[in-house]
């Protein structure tokens, strides 16, 4: 509720005591002892399970800055996100970098930490054809269709949409992949899943798809056919995993104890269960100068990807 104020007091007044208003809505839930984890989530109850035991094992390990209780708050896309960050109903979020530099570009959240999960820090993006289709590289695919996983996906969508902005090859979104691509662009279309996509490569309803080394790794393991059938024209330079991020008005004490107790949970036993259902985390670190000039090559890149094709 907006304060009113006597038209007595001076002008200079109200307005230091608006801003200091508008400052106290903005304090986040962490200000009243509540941490609030937050995911971008189209499965609202698996991740919440993936979410909770993380927090039940971080808050009780936060009370020396007055954390007392955590809650876990999902949201169904980028943009209601952002707005559960500016309104201080977020704490802390955890998302793959294409997205979390989203959130810190548009809604001011801090990066925290980078997140190891199965063991792997960084991945890379993988663009397929099938192998009879005579592509072998990517300023091949000029005139054909290629499919990604979401607009939301780090490496099913950003890192190769970026490589093949870099080739120069003007790209058109697509309804379904049973249109035709125009002559003079590369088609792309969403797939939702990295089964589809693959499934729309080998039966040829695209030209090539895009996604993880990791995705393309399970791929090669559960089908003898894809195995035969599908083959790599080029892979990207590794971008990391994930990345942990706060809100920008989390207090630097309370940031900088969930820094700790999350940078030291490797090495506690009592984290090992809660940190493998957190999306089969390994550990948290902090970025070196190399880890911190590809997430800017990634924060310029997908910028330029979303203007350019969104």
């Amino acid at each position: 509720m907006t304060p009113t104020f006597p038209s007595a007091v001076p002008g200079g007044l109200r307005r230091l005591t608006f801003t200091l208003f508008l400052l106290a809505c903005s304090l986040t839930q962490a200000a009243d002892g509540v941490l609030v984890l937050g995911r971008i989530s189209d499965d609202p109850r698996r991740h919440y399970e993936q979410l909770q035991p993380l927090l039940d094992y971080v808050v009780p390990r936060m009370k020396s800055v007055g954390i007392t209780e955590g809650r876990v708050l999902m949201a169904r896309d980028p943009q209601q996100m952002m707005s559960y960050l500016r309104r201080g109903k977020v704490d802390w979020v955890t998302e793959t970098p294409g997205t979390g530099l989203l959130l810190a570009d548009r809604a001011g959240a801090r990066p925290l930490l980078l997140t190891e999960r199965s063991g792997a820090r960084e991945y890379r993006s993988v663009v397929f054809t099938r192998r009879d289709s005579g592509i072998t590289s990517l300023p091949q695919l000029l005139g054909k269709t290629i499919a990604f996983q979401s607009p939301s996906s780090t490496s099913a969508y950003l890192v190769p949409a970026m490589a093949l902005r870099e080739q120069g090859l003007p790209m058109s979104l697509m309804v379904s992949p049973l249109e035709e691509a125009d002559a003079g662009s590369l088609g792309y279309v969403f797939a939702n899943t990295d089964a589809n996509l693959a499934a729309w490569v080998h039966k040829g309803l695209v030209d090539a798809g895009g996604f993880s080394d990791q995705d393309w790794a399970s791929l090669q393991r559960v089908s003898e056919a894809f195995r035969r059938d599908l083959v790599i024209i080029h892979t990207t330079e590794p971008v990391p995993r994930a990345m942990e991020l706060v809100s920008a008005g989390m207090s630097p004490e309370v940031a900088e104890r969930l820094k700790q107790v999350l940078l030291g949970a490797s090495a506690d036993p009592q984290a090992r269960d809660a940190l493998r259902q957190f999306f089969r985390t390994t550990g948290f670190y902090e970025a070196d100068a190399g880890t911190q000039a590809r997430l800017e090559q990634l924060r310029r890149g997908a910028r330029d990807v979303r203007e350019a094709l969104e």
